[in-house]
């Protein structure tokens, strides 16, 4: 039986720029990582994105089980010895629950990325290829609530940043966020509080 993966979980608004964090960490870290987001099944082709947009298919019918898969996939890379760099946006009720039981069984280091709202404003028009809005919906919404092992902060240099989360990862003492939510979760509870 492999020893698990660890997951280094980065979370953050659309255009925030959890991708170039995610690729540094790749690139620096002593072991080797899967960088896997939503992005790249999409930008791949494996979701029929075209058709969805040409209103072929009914993506709000498809969101739910595309996520469900998405997340129970990336549970059984951990679970067969596959270290992870994931990158991904909790903008859904119930996913970091979801999620905080999928992984239980794995070591994951939670990782808070802030980008201020002009510059994420800025990224999101100059990229083209998101909704416009989302972004900032996304910095309203997708922090409340949540704590994690490291939090950064994108309009800093993007070196110093992935030296800051390897470096807090390396570091690290005591019980990480997933765990004690997981700890929480096995009590009932839904919070750290």
């Amino acid at each position: 039986m492999a020893e698990p993966g660890k997951i280094i979980f980065v979370h953050g608004a659309s255009s925030s720029g959890k991708s170039t964090l995610a690729r540094g960490i790749q690139a620096r870290i002593e072991l080797p990582f899967w960088h896997i987001s939503i992005d790249h099944l999409r930008d791949a082709g494996v979701l029929p994105t075209a058709r969805f947009k040409s209103g072929d298919f009914d993506w709000k019918a498809a969101r739910k089980p595309f996520f469900d898969g998405f997340h129970h996939s990336l549970a059984a890379y951990a679970r067969t010895g596959n270290n992870l760099v994931l990158e991904h946006i909790l903008d859904t009720e119930g996913w970091l629950d979801d999620l905080v039981a999928l992984f239980s069984p794995f070591d994951v280091f939670f990782v808070g990325v802030h980008c201020p709202l002009p510059l994420l404003i800025d990224r999101e028009l100059a990229r083209g290829d998101r909704k416009i809005g989302s972004a900032e919906q996304d910095f309203r919404t997708i922090h409340a609530g949540k704590r994690y092992d490291i939090e950064i902060s994108t309009d800093d240099e993007a070196d110093a940043n992935v030296a800051r989360v390897i470096a807090a990862w390396r570091g690290r003492t005591g019980a990480s966020v997933f765990r004690r939510l997981a700890g929480a979760q096995g009590q009932g509870r839904s919070s750290l509080d």
